[in-house]
């Protein structure tokens, strides 16, 4: 799975969570290296194995000939208190990491396949993201 090797702060401030407020992404909207990529069409937090899970899946279904890239990494780190502990007594331990996702941003690129192979493989990776996702071609 992946996550950073060193970071400056263990403990984040938990940042905004109305996804109204957030607004869409102005970087990362574009299909850049490949001739087909999946892109977020809501704002989410995209924990690193869900990252890996649709990894799995397009490198799966694209095989040796296609290429693949993860335009995302989970750089920011999440915390939770264990079951049944009463309120107070500082912040939770760390638990993982999470991409922050906004509308618009493109998570995968895929090249080298078929237009079929590469939308179905799309198709498959984006039920394993807890976005709506779609597909998009290179223009």
């Amino acid at each position: 799975m992946l996550f950073p090797k060193k970071v400056k702060y263990r403990k984040w401030h938990t940042m905004r969570k109305n996804p109204m407020k957030v607004g869409a992404a102005t970087r990362g909207i574009t299909v850049a290296f490949g001739s087909f990529g999946l892109k977020a069409m809501d704002q989410a937090r995209i924990k690193s194995n869900q990252i890996e899970a649709a990894r799995k899946v397009l490198s799966r279904s694209i095989g040796k000939s296609g290429r693949l890239w993860i335009r995302i990494f989970p750089d920011m780190p999440y915390t939770a208190k264990p079951a049944e502990v009463k309120l107070g007594k500082g912040k939770g331990d760390l638990q993982g990491y999470v991409a922050p996702v906004r509308a618009g941003r493109v998570l995968f690129e895929v090249d080298g396949i078929p237009e079929v192979a590469a939308k179905e493989a799309l198709r498959k990776a984006g039920t394993k993201l807890p976005v709506k996702t779609k597909i998009v071609a290179r223009q």
